[in-house]
């Protein structure tokens, strides 16, 4: 109990903000409520757009990421390639701040014509987001998983079946892991939106601009952001429960 009140503490604090009209010194609580934060927010469309863009970006750059990381994945579930050398070389991207990988990228992306677009920081996103996936799901192809596969094929089940009625079940857990952390790294990026789509607007480049001019957009632009996090909390609570 006493970790989870250090945990909410600051989001409680956040929630007052966002709704704090007026709060001036020394006034422990606000003296005013409201919604000017939401309002002027959404007031000119920024924040709608940023909301459908960072939503559009982090649903593709999770879907490529698992269709990029399944093969990868599976083939590093075999014990033979399940090295430290081999973990270290996947996961050596994460070591390199965002930024840096983007502004490497923003060159090439403006030569491919794909810069300040939602494909073009979706694949930017990746270089952060395909190590988590991979290193996730890899953990769901075991040594189990293929003589299951094995078995089925010797029963006569194509590729389609196997993968419908025996993968997919089995790496069940490890895949809705990936794809939720997959969404929640890809939503949450700043540096490689800025360099490779600062000319699109998403919620975390929208919501820098006010940290300093206007504490509560900031904190209602902030509370957007958690929201996908929350739910994903809820999502993976009820799946224990179930699982229990």
């Amino acid at each position: 109990m006493l970790l989870a009140a250090l945990f909410a503490a600051p989001l409680l604090v956040l929630v007052v903000q966002a709704f704090a009209d007026e709060w001036r010194a020394p006034a422990i609580i606000p003296t005013e409520f409201g919604t000017r934060g939401f309002e002027a927010a959404f007031a000119q469309g920024n924040a709608a757009q940023a909301l459908i863009n960072s939503t559009s970006i982090a649903l593709l750059t999770t879907a490529l990421a698992l269709i990029i990381g399944w093969p990868a994945a599976r083939a590093l579930g075999h014990k033979r390639a399940r090295q430290p050398a081999v973990v270290v070389l996947v996961a050596l991207p994460l070591l390199i701040p965002p930024f840096a990988t983007g502004t490497g990228l923003a060159e090439w992306f403006i030569r491919l014509g794909i810069a300040d677009t939602i494909f073009g920081v979706a694949l930017a996103h990746l270089t952060a987001v395909l190590p988590y996936v991979v290193l996730i799901l890899a953990l769901g192809f075991t040594d189990a998983l293929l003589e299951l596969e094995d078995v089925a094929r010797t029963f006569g089940a194509g590729f389609a079946r196997r993968l419908a009625f025996v993968t997919i079940p089995t790496v069940a857990t490890s895949l809705a892991t990936a794809s939720l952390l997959a969404f929640l790294v890809s939503w949450a990026q700043y540096g490689t939106s800025l360099a490779v789509g600062g000319g699109l607007p998403t919620l975390p480049v929208a919501l820098l601009p006010y940290v300093r001019t206007d504490a509560q957009v900031a904190a209602a632009l902030s509370l957007l952001m958690i929201v996908p996090a929350v739910l994903t909390l809820l999502i993976a609570l009820r799946s224990g429960r179930r699982t229990l």
